[in-house]
């Protein structure tokens, strides 16, 4: 297995973007937060997205002379147009009027329309509560994958949620999380393997609990916490989407394929100043306060501590990089 540096891996990764179609600064800013991802550990957001978002540059499902704007703002809230580009940039944009409009107003929503994957939400809100000490939570939908309550028919995507909250000498306590009760990648590879899979993470074509993973394939995944995880989704899909004229998860054609519509998808960033509110002193302490509780626990480990090791770690060693993956990645960038 090669072992990259992070600056040889984010090379590799924009000369396949850019050999596909991607333009400079999009090629750079997906390579950067593939990587990102990657050095975390979140390998189903890194790397392996390169040949994919590849195909799709080269089949038009994304366009890669796409340059993200601001097309509506008032006073703490923009609306960010990615023009069908992948997400990246969009985010970035995103991120940067995101962070300019909380210092202004204490608090910021930016949306985004016109979007498309947009891999580890966490990245963008620990950016934001390590760089400019904000509060901040990110949302996108996806694709369907999940029926409403009561339904059977996928009309949901699985509509990550991730949240920052910074700390006073430590880094940012994060959260991010899909709301379906399993990775539909887990559902792939227990069905290559020919094993069942857990009552309660999928139904069938017909509504029923199912522990076929192909039957769980052709039918839909289920949130996690039932319902309530299910609501949660549909809060998710308005979020981004009602507001920002964004296209809803049923509207968009899976990514597990590359041919298809380009998918519209929507984001959204919510940033909030600490000084706005009870001040930022009182807010660290609380936060401080509150992880000393959890962690007077044996056993507690705080969310993101272990993908904050890997990426230090990743840093100071490099990443391995699967032999397969780094054949296609090489035949990628040596393509143009």
């Amino acid at each position: 297995m090669p072992r990259l540096t992070l600056a040889d891996a984010e090379a590799l990764a924009r000369h396949a973007l850019a050999a596909a179609g991607a333009a400079p600064a999009m090629a750079a800013a997906t390579a950067r937060t593939l990587v990102a991802a990657e050095a975390e550990g979140q390998a189903g957001h890194g790397l392996s997205r390169v040949p994919q978002y590849c195909a799709f540059l080269r089949n038009g499902r994304a366009d890669g002379a796409a340059v993200p704007g601001v097309i509506a703002e008032r006073g703490g809230t923009a609306l960010i147009d990615a023009r069908h580009g992948l997400a990246y940039p969009a985010l970035d944009l995103a991120r940067a009027e995101a962070a300019r409009r909380a210092a202004a107003h204490g608090i910021a929503f930016c949306g985004i329309t016109n979007s498309h994957h947009s891999g580890a939400m966490g990245l963008p809100v620990a950016a934001l509560a390590r760089e400019h000490g904000l509060v901040a939570l990110a949302f996108t939908n996806s694709p369907a994958a999940m029926p409403v309550p009561g339904g059977r028919r996928p009309l949901l995507g699985t509509n990550p949620v991730a949240a920052a909250f910074p700390r006073r000498a430590a880094d940012p306590l994060v959260i991010d999380m899909a709301l379906s009760e399993v990775a539909r990648g887990k559902i792939m590879v227990a069905a290559k393997e020919g094993r069942p899979i857990p009552e309660g993470w999928a139904i069938d074509a017909e509504g029923r609990p199912t522990t076929d993973p192909k039957a769980a394939l052709g039918g839909a995944m289920l949130a996690m916490g039932g319902s309530k995880g299910a609501l949660l989704a549909l809060v998710v899909e308005l979020l981004c989407c009602a507001l920002t004229g964004a296209a809803f998860g049923f509207e968009a054609d899976s990514f597990f394929v590359d041919e298809g519509n380009r998918p519209r998808l929507g984001q959204a960033i919510l940033a909030i100043d600490p000084g706005a509110l009870a001040g930022r002193d009182a807010v660290l302490d609380r936060v401080e306060a509150l992880i000393a509780a959890m962690l007077a626990d044996d056993g507690v480990r705080l969310p993101g501590a272990r993908r904050r090791g890997l990426a230090a770690t990743a840093d100071a060693e490099g990443i391995g990089i699967p032999d397969a993956l780094f054949a296609t990645l090489r035949g990628l960038a040596d393509a143009g």
